[in-house]
């Protein structure tokens, strides 16, 4: 739902959990991708549950350009189809929490309007200047400096919604009934860099998934919006006789993920989707990935390679602390590799590699938000790390 201004536009939507304005002023800054928002929206309602805070949400749509593509990284709110987009504009909040390049940019440029009395906190890595943040949730494939505004993490804040779950059971109950067991569901993401995901990777992948139901069963492959028209067809095009394949839509009443999740037996994720391999381990059902090939430019090696340096074995050397030194002027970038969210999973059981035996884990690995909560919390009251008495704001 919206709020309207006196003039008429468009407000800030509020969270569900819709709550009385006390403690401080917190805008959720987010944007279109899925995944992200869910990791943002989880911190927001435990900051309701357990302090009682209102969120605000300012949800932003991209200008056409940058869908897509990635607009240079500045302060900066240009990017932004604010025609279509939520409002911003004074009075400025005391906390923003945001997620991904595109609405950080915007949390960046909140808080150069308050003066820098924005407190802006993040779900992943920032692309550059570490030190404007005041807090930063850094997951296992986020390779971010050990500083005293950095929370670590290992898996990302990614959880199925239960409620999403329960209608999903009740409207793909009928739909799984006949269906061959084991049911085997393969969900595919798409290329992105440094990833490869070309015609010949996905006929790969189909043989070998296939190979998951040689013996009976179902295969039912669920493409995403990042899945191209050129690796469906070559995914159709290599779809075993009790194989099943959802081409995805926009808004498709059909989509079949969320009936998976809720049904099927065992998963397949490509290795490019973090958010999708979490979501199966949070239920702890038995999980393959399928790592994609690399085809790692030149300075992208050198990128990883000086990761290694300043956060590996070698990071009391000089040149580990040049090359922090140059990150912290953003003159050195941040790599993401998924490979480490893939060695966790495997570390801890949740996952295996596509040809290996399923494993069973029984249990799903929780979300840990208590430890997000204090340290926002503290932004708030530095003092003790809880909030002040609730105060009715103005």
């Amino acid at each position: 739902m919206h709020e309207r201004d006196r003039h008429g536009e468009r407000g800030a939507a509020i969270l569900p959990f819709n709550a009385s304005a006390v403690g401080p002023r917190i805008w959720l800054v987010i944007g279109d991708k899925l995944g992200d928002n869910q990791q943002v929206e989880l911190i927001a309602e435990r900051l309701h549950e357990q302090l009682g805070w209102r969120v605000d949400v300012r949800r932003l749509k991209f200008k056409e350009a940058y869908r897509l593509g990635k607009p240079a990284f500045r302060s900066d709110g240009g990017h932004v189809d604010w025609s279509v987009s939520d409002a911003v504009g004074p009075p400025w909040p005391d906390i923003v929490l945001t997620i991904g390049r595109r609405p950080s940019m915007v949390a960046l440029w909140i808080k150069k309007q308050s003066q820098g009395k924005t407190h802006l906190v993040i779900v992943g890595r920032p692309r550059r200047w570490l030190n404007r943040f005041s807090l930063i949730i850094a997951a296992a494939h986020h390779h971010v400096p050990s500083l005293p505004n950095v929370l670590r993490l290992g898996l990302p804040l990614i959880r199925v919604d239960e409620r999403v779950l329960a209608t999903a059971r009740s409207e793909w109950a009928p739909r799984f009934a006949d269906v061959a067991r084991p049911l085997v569901a393969l969900f595919v993401g798409g290329p992105t860099k440094p990833h490869v995901f070309d015609r010949a990777v996905a006929a790969e992948l189909m043989r070998r998934a296939a190979q998951t139901v040689a013996d009976g069963g179902t295969l039912w492959v669920t493409t995403s919006p990042r899945t191209s028209p050129e690796i469906v067809d070559a995914l159709a095009a290599a779809l075993p006789a009790n194989g099943r394949l959802f081409r995805w839509r926009p808004g498709s009443p059909d989509n079949p993920y969320s009936g998976l999740l809720a049904y099927a037996d065992r998963f397949i994720v490509t290795g490019d989707s973090v958010s999708m391999q979490v979501e199966v381990a949070r239920l702890g059902k038995p999980l393959a990935i399928y790592p994609l090939p690399v085809a790692y430019r030149l300075v992208e090696r050198w990128r990883r390679a000086a990761a290694r340096i300043a956060y590996g074995r070698e990071q009391s050397t000089w040149r580990a602390r040049a090359i922090r030194a140059l990150q912290r002027l953003g003159l050195v970038k941040f790599p993401r590799d998924v490979e480490e969210i893939h060695a966790l999973l495997f570390e801890r059981g949740f996952a295996v590699r596509l040809g290996e035996p399923f494993a069973h884990p029984g249990a799903g690995v929780d979300v840990d938000l208590e430890q997000i909560v204090r340290r926002i919390a503290a932004l708030w009251n530095p003092d003790d790390g809880t909030p002040p008495q609730a105060a009715q704001r103005r």
